[in-house]
């Protein structure tokens, strides 16, 4: 499924306080032989189902048990929960600037008894600021601009430990290719891979070279 049309008067799911009349509705997929089960809710990104990008990033996950992981613009919470049942020793953090979003990717934490992953509020890094993470994922709001997503590359660095690594998801209409080359780049020409490809989107891996890490 394609991301769903923006909210009447132009909100975005990147909204810190929807205005959408809420949908509330119960999602269910499986993940690595476990059914999970969501609830989402409109304002919030692919409260229809499970999106394509985000479908072919949770097939790429491959956390260490023990890994700790940010969820980067978690939404109603499929990617970072997944995560969190990949790496039942270590701890996911996801974050969403989205209020309605915080609200419901807490809520389906509870739901499918998840206890290793937390949910914080906040812009890109700000609820992490002293933090660092083995594997920062993110399927990110590419119509906020690409500021804002040049703005995520240049801090991921900074939070990544020193073997850590970036898996970053989009298509060619949100310019996955401009963020493929201003990664190698920008990171390092040789740590950027694409690790899974399907329905036009693609998966990139990456991780920061010496001189970012040292920022």
């Amino acid at each position: 499924m394609e991301e769903e049309p923006e909210p009447s008067g132009g909100e975005q799911y990147f909204a810190e306080r929807p205005r959408s009349a809420h949908r509330v509705r119960e999602l269910r997929f499986l993940y690595r032989g476990e059914l999970l089960v969501f609830e989402t809710d409109r304002g919030v990104f692919a409260s229809e189902g499970l999106d394509p990008g985000t479908a072919l990033l949770i097939t790429a996950l491959d956390p260490g048990p023990n890994d700790q992981v940010l969820d980067l613009g978690c939404g109603w919470g499929a990617l970072g929960l997944a995560a969190a049942r990949a790496a039942p020793g270590g701890a996911v953090v996801l974050t969403d600037v989205n209020r309605r979003a915080i609200l419901l990717a807490r809520g389906n934490a509870r739901r499918n008894r998840i206890p290793n992953a937390t949910v914080r509020s906040g812009r890109l890094f700000e609820p992490v600021r002293e933090m660092r993470f083995d594997l920062i994922v993110t399927n990110p709001p590419y119509h906020a601009g690409r500021e804002t997503i040049l703005s995520l590359l240049e801090q991921a660095p900074e939070h990544l430990t020193a073997s850590g690594r970036l898996l970053l998801v989009g298509k060619g209409s949100q310019g996955i290719q401009f963020y493929q080359r201003w990664l190698a780049e920008h990171w390092a020409p040789e740590s950027v891979v694409v690790r899974a490809r399907g329905s036009g989107y693609r998966v990139l891996e990456a991780r920061p070279g010496p001189a970012n890490r040292q920022r």
